[in-house]
């Protein structure tokens, strides 16, 4: 009797960088995105039918929780340069759960928005922190790693959604309520998950040597020769990662179009069927899973991530031009030039993830990189809040806005372009002393 072939775990088969603790990661990930689907598409319907707060409280509930959210990603990034990102990592994810759990414990107004807030300052710190624990796990193989671990987590939010869907038929409090508490538990799964994680080694406390290849930072042999060091380099003196972080604000907007301005433009503006909103974010879902790993082999350097802004610039343009005309024709005409409008940004956004994620850790100090992610990360909270304004002011504006738009986001790709053009200094290694951004990833 033949034995049994060797089971090979999914994770395997899909060449995951980082080995054991880069898998566990993405485990990590995907339940984190189940959990979030589960609760995100419930939150609104929880707080007007268990909690009884009026749209408007609402609103001022989710804006101030916003507001404090963007401290999020530069107080993780400056910590996780000083301590173990895994060890942040938990605790970020613990507290998630904590705040969310309170929501449980009373229906008074300001609780509920204090409790809110408390909860979206670790959310938007751990999207840092997950990408860090990336970067340094992963190493030169950063992009594979990242466009596998986004392919995982839209399938968890799918599933996760799904789940909403169905438990949202029933519409009672105790449906609410077991959607908030399976959230809940997702944090305590991915917790202690990471807690299992090894710290993978720190530009900020492990410097190469010539002589070593590796060795005690700068800063733990000043510490024992009581020399004085210079201070380690800030994002925020750092004019070129400041302005890259700028054009980051605009170029995140596909994710406001896709989510705001198709659906309204679509009922609006079109003679397309209303049903067809839902289905552009479908398209968009199947297409990143589909797309996003394939692509990656596309941004694999620095000069690879930067040849893309071109790409990328074209299909905002295209998206735009499609938005447009639109409005111009009957059901099938505004059916067929919206459903390539949502081809065109989505493949706007897969393209940008890769050059974003590439740029952003390529053009970071190594001593530096958790606070320079951390700057970087606020450039999607300031997308959260005026994208929405932006495409709503595209919608009310008419056709004629939307290649307007279009353009403008080309002209962000061409400055973001020569801003991190190779006369530049090379930026030092994500992981060890090796030019990682510059090599090409293996495993695509």
């Amino acid at each position: 009797m033949k034995p049994r072939p060797r089971r090979v775990p999914f994770t395997d088969r899909l060449k995951v960088p980082g080995g054991r603790d880069g898998r566990r990661m993405l485990v990590v990930a995907v339940i984190d995105k189940v959990g979030t689907g589960l609760w995100t598409g419930a939150a609104t319907l929880y707080f007007v039918y268990v909690a009884h707060l009026s749209i408007a409280q609402i609103g001022v509930l989710m804006g101030l929780s916003g507001i404090l959210g963007v401290a999020g990603p530069p107080l993780a990034g400056r910590l996780a340069d000083r301590f173990p990102v895994t060890r942040i990592l938990v605790v970020a994810q613990l507290a998630r759960g904590a705040a969310l759990l309170a929501l449980l414990t009373t229906d008074d107004y300001a609780l509920l928005v204090l409790f809110s807030a408390l909860g979206s300052l670790p959310d938007r710190a751990s999207s840092v922190l997950t990408k860090l624990f990336a970067a340094r796990v992963a190493g030169p193989h950063r992009i594979r790693y990242q466009a596998i671990q986004r392919t995982a987590v839209n399938i968890g939010w799918a599933v996760g959604a799904a789940g909403a869907a169905a438990a949202l038929t029933v519409g009672t409090t105790a449906s609410y309520q077991a959607l908030l508490l399976a959230d809940v538990a997702s944090y305590a799964v991915i917790g202690a998950l990471t807690f299992r994680c090894a710290e993978p080694p720190a530009p900020s406390r492990v410097v190469a040597s010539p002589a070593t290849g590796a060795g005690p930072s700068p800063a733990a042999s000043d510490r024992r020769t009581s020399r004085t060091v210079p201070a380690p380099a800030t994002p925020w003196r750092d004019r070129r990662y400041l302005a890259f972080t700028g054009s980051e604000i605009w170029l995140f907007l596909d994710d406001s179009i896709l989510q705001v301005g198709f659906p309204l433009w679509i009922v609006h503006a079109t003679d397309a069927p209303v049903g067809l909103a839902p289905l552009v974010l479908v398209l968009n879902s199947v297409l990143v899973i589909a797309l996003q790993v394939p692509l990656s082999r596309f941004g694999e350097t620095r000069a690879a991530a930067r040849r893309l802004l071109v790409p990328i610039g074209a299909a905002f343009l295209t998206g735009g031009l499609a938005l447009a005309a639109s409005a111009v024709g009957g059901p099938w005409f505004a059916t067929a030039t919206v459903l390539l409008a949502a081809v065109a940004f989505t493949l706007a956004e897969i393209l940008h993830s890769l050059a974003s994620w590439e740029l952003s850790v390529a053009l970071a100090p190594g001593e530096a990189q958790g606070a320079y992610l951390g700057v970087h990360g606020l450039a999607q909270s300031a997308q959260r809040s005026l994208g929405p304004v932006v495409v709503g002011a595209a919608v009310g504006a008419g056709p004629f806005a939307w290649p307007v738009l279009g353009a403008t986001l080309v002209l962000a790709c061409l400055a973001q372009h020569r801003l991190v053009r190779p006369d530049a200094a090379p930026a030092q290694a994500a992981v060890g002393g090796a030019k990682a951004s510059e090599a090409p990833a293996a495993g695509g």
